[in-house]
């Protein structure tokens, strides 16, 4: 979306559409997607800044809404989103390039979520201990199932709006 242009319905629907799928995921699995060992399947959405700018606020608005239905604590639901705001927003950035892309996600909720984990939960692990389990539950669900996600969508790029 450039600047001067109105929000288009299409626009709207594809975030709504991506944050209805990011909610359903992690709700779905919910005994994995929190906690201090978490793995949402769910964060394999954040390839989705390769094909659309709505996938932006969609991320966003879909991991607030399923911190807020899955019971976080206030510091999860502010931070967790802005973690994930900020991962979505610098991997629009980095869309030319499809494997860079999930890195933003991974650095942000790794260097984040601990703090969330111990200050909103009393999640009492040594900070790069804790950064370690959310990176590779990150790594897994950004680059495993996203990399998944990705090569089928890249078969389907010319009905996906860049």
């Amino acid at each position: 979306m450039s600047k001067g242009k109105s929000i288009s319905t299409s626009y709207i629907a594809q975030g709504a559409l991506i944050a209805a799928s990011y909610v359903v995921i992690t709700v779905a699995f919910a005994p994995i997607s929190f906690g201090s060992v978490q793995f949402r399947v769910s964060e394999a959405l954040t390839i989705l800044p390769m094909f659309t700018p709505a996938a932006v606020p969609g991320l966003f608005l879909g991991c607030l809404l399923a911190n807020l239905l899955g019971g976080a604590v206030f510091l999860d639901i502010l931070f967790g989103s802005i973690a994930t705001l900020i991962g979505a927003a610098l991997g629009r950035l980095l869309r030319s390039n499809r494997w860079l892309v999930p890195i933003p996600a991974v650095i942000t909720n790794s260097l984040i979520i601990p703090l969330v984990l111990k200050y909103g939960y009393g999640v009492d692990l040594p900070y790069l201990l804790q950064a370690g389990y959310i990176a590779v539950g990150e790594i897994l669900g950004c680059y495993v199932l996203g990399e998944v996600l990705a090569s089928i969508l890249l078969k389907r790029k010319e009905v996906i709006s860049r």
